[in-house]
Parts: C-alpha cells; sequence; structure tokens
C-alpha cells in the first residue's frame, strides 16, 4: 500500500501524485507510441477513433462530471467543430488555423447556450440542450449553401506544412498529441481557481455562492470550454468520416458521449479515457456479435442503440462510479488485502446542511 504525505501546499496541485504514477504513464505513452509497429492500419483507425471519443469526453466531462451541468446536446457542438473545419478548409485556410477556428466558434457558441441555460438544472437543461441539438441538426439539413444539406459535404484531405496526413499512423500520431495535449489542459484547469470553482457549484450552488463563486460567469465558462473541446474533436472526426452529413451527428451520438462519461466514470479524467475505449470498440463487439447471433435477433432495427440504452441503465444501477470506479475498488482491496473490508465502498447518501433547505 502506498501512503503519500503532503508536506505542503504544492502538493494538491500538482500533476501527478507520486512518482510511480509518473512511471506508469510514461510506460503508458511510450506503449501507445509504439502501438504502430505492431497494429496494421484498421486497428490504428479505430483506435484513432478512440483519441477522438477520448477529446470530445474531456469536454462533455468538464461539464457533466466537474461542474454538474447535464448536456443531451454535445453532438451539435462536434457537427459545429466539424463543419466549419471542413468548410475553412474548402476555402483554402491552413489546417491548423481552420482546426483553431473551428474550437474558438464552438466555446462562443457553446457559452452563448449556457446563457439561456443558468437557470435550468436537472432534467430541464437535458432537455433545453436536446433542443439546441435539434436546432443545429436542422441548420445542416437546410442551409444547402455552406453543408450541403442532405448531400452532404467532402472533407478536404489534412496536412500540415506540406505534410501529407491522410495514411492511418501520420493521423493516429496527430490524434494522440492532440489528446495528450488536451489532457494536460484539463488537468492544468482543475487545478486552477477556476476548476476548483466549478467542482463547488457541482457539489453545492448555495454554498458556492456564499463563498464568493460568480454562479453565472462560471457555468457560461464551463460551458464554453467544454463546447471548445467538442469542437476540436468534430475538427478531427471529419477527417475520421471523410465525408459529413447531417445523420452523422444526431442524438445517438449525443448519448453515446453521455454514456462514454458515466460508463467510464463520473468526476476523473481517468474515466474519459476507459469510456472512450468502450465507446469506441462496442459498435465493433455488436457486428462481430450479429454474426453469431440468430437471424431473428441480428436484424432487429434499432438493436445498437438499444444496448447503449441498456448499458446506460445497468451502470447506472450497479456501478454508477463507473469502469475507473470499479478500477478503484479492485486496487483498495489488493492494497488492503487481508484488512480489506466490505464497507469500505459502500454507497450512501449525503447532505449538505444547504441542501436540506431546498
Amino acid at each position: 500500500m502506498r501512503f503519500v504525505r503532503k508536506t505542503s501546499y504544492d502538493h494538491d496541485i500538482r500533476l501527478f501524485r507520486h512518482q510511480g504514477q509518473m512511471f506508469w504513464f510514461g510506460l503508458l505513452l511510450a506503449a501507445v507510441l509504439a502501438l504502430p509497429l505492431a497494429i496494421d492500419g484498421f486497428y490504428l483507425g479505430e483506435l484513432s477513433l478512440v483519441f477522438i471519443y477520448g477529446i470530445a469526453g474531456i469536454g462533455l466531462m468538464l461539464l457533466v462530471g466537474y461542474t454538474g451541468l447535464v448536456s443531451l446536446g454535445h453532438a451539435a457542438f462536434l457537427a459545429i467543430g466539424a463543419y466549419t473545419h471542413a468548410w475553412l478548409l474548402g476555402q483554402g485556410v491552413p489546417f491548423l488555423p481552420s482546426m483553431l477556428a473551428a474550437t474558438v466558434l464552438s466555446a462562443l457558441i457553446g457559452g452563448l447556450v449556457g446563457i439561456p441555460a443558468l437557470r435550468m438544472t436537472g432534467i430541464y437543461l437535458a432537455v433545453a440542450t436536446l433542443a439546441f441539438a435539434i436546432i443545429v441538426e436542422q441548420i445542416l439539413v437546410h442551409w444547402v449553401s455552406v453543408t450541403g444539406g442532405f448531400r452532404g459535404m467532402a472533407v478536404e484531405l489534412p496536412s500540415i506544412a506540406g505534410y501529407d496526413l491522410v495514411n492511418a499512423v501520420p493521423f493516429y500520431y496527430l490524434c494522440l498529441a492532440i489528446l495528450v495535449i488536451c489532457l494536460l489542459l484539463a488537468l492544468n484547469l482543475l487545478r486552477s481557481p477556476t476548476g476548483r470553482a466549478m467542482r463547488a457549484i457541482r457539489d453545492s450552488e448555495i454554498s458556492a455562492e456564499s463563498v464568493g463563486i460568480h454562479l453565472a460567469y462560471t457555468k457560461t465558462l464551463a460551458f464554453a470550454i467544454s463546447a471548445g473541446f467538442t469542437g476540436l474533436a468534430g475538427s478531427l472526426l471529419a477527417h475520421r468520416i471523410g465525408y459529413l452529413a447531417p445523420d452523422s451527428f444526431t442524438l445517438i451520438t449525443s448519448i453515446q458521449l453521455l454514456i462514454m462519461v458515466v460508463v467510464g466514470g463520473l468526476g476523473s479524467l481517468h474515466g474519459v479515457i476507459f469510456g472512450a475505449i468502450f465507446i469506441g470498440f462496442l459498435p465493433q463487439a455488436i457486428a462481430l456479435g450479429r454474426d453469431t447471433l440468430p437471424a431473428s435477433i441480428a436484424q432487429i432495427p434499432g438493436l445498437e442503440p438499444g444496448i447503449f440504452g441498456l448499458i446506460l441503465v445497468l451502470f447506472l444501477i450497479y456501478e454508477p462510479l463507473g469502469i475507473y470506479g470499479r478500477w478503484v475498488k479492485v486496487r483498495s482491496y489488493f492494497e488492503q488485502f487481508p484488512l480489506y473490508r466490505k464497507a469500505t465502498h459502500r454507497r450512501q447518501k449525503s447532505y449538505l446542511r444547504t441542501e436540506r433547505m431546498r
């Protein structure tokens, strides 16, 4: 068992809690960098998709897991980032500036969406973000001169300074590099006063306001940052898809993103990676399962969305802390064995005094 003894205030804001974490994360990064030497292009493409989902999951995790604001409309920000990036590339804007512009535009629209949503919580906020996603979907369908409508929009081939990124290996490294940068940005944000304010709002809005946290500003900023990360993921997803169409960004996409953070583990950036791996490879597992199941079951319409919904319900009932929460329980069992107590991670409902007045 490892005991971390904090001897200064700097221990609370370190990126790594101890040297062991630094070693294992470094080893993981080295393994991921070496993967293209061991697997073929198809699996590299699937891993690139996992990295893209991870970037989008960071944005949604900051909003849902760390600020406590539920969103069912993040597919709209994916679409905004993807279409903006593709349109700017078509106008001759270089790759990196167009990606930055797509991120900034998504963040600005996210901030605007956050303003009217300030007075909403829970199911009302979820419905409001769902309505926004439907509005964006209709804009994509009817703004034919820009988006191409149902005909869709072809995405220019990615290149940086004349270097072609069409092949699976360069695109894999690009997605990996952006994911690592986004993780570092999110970790530094969470260590800052803004990140602490977001977590305070999640735990208790009344308590947060009583210590001087500006609720409207922090919530709007959380929406903007979350949308910016998701728009950045959308710009990469545009190249992963290759051809954009409105039916690529539907309610199912928003639900998949929400499932990713819930299944991975709310309130943890580790959970984003676990959830991205789960969501990235689950459709392939379902496709393989269709080949072995009886035709009467394999050909059921809506089988994949039904499985996604069932998994979400099961995790909410039996493992609300997600895959990362289960890993924490397994790790603590071996750390404390044979003195581990069954009630160590027992779920219990706790209330702050301020919340009892509601």
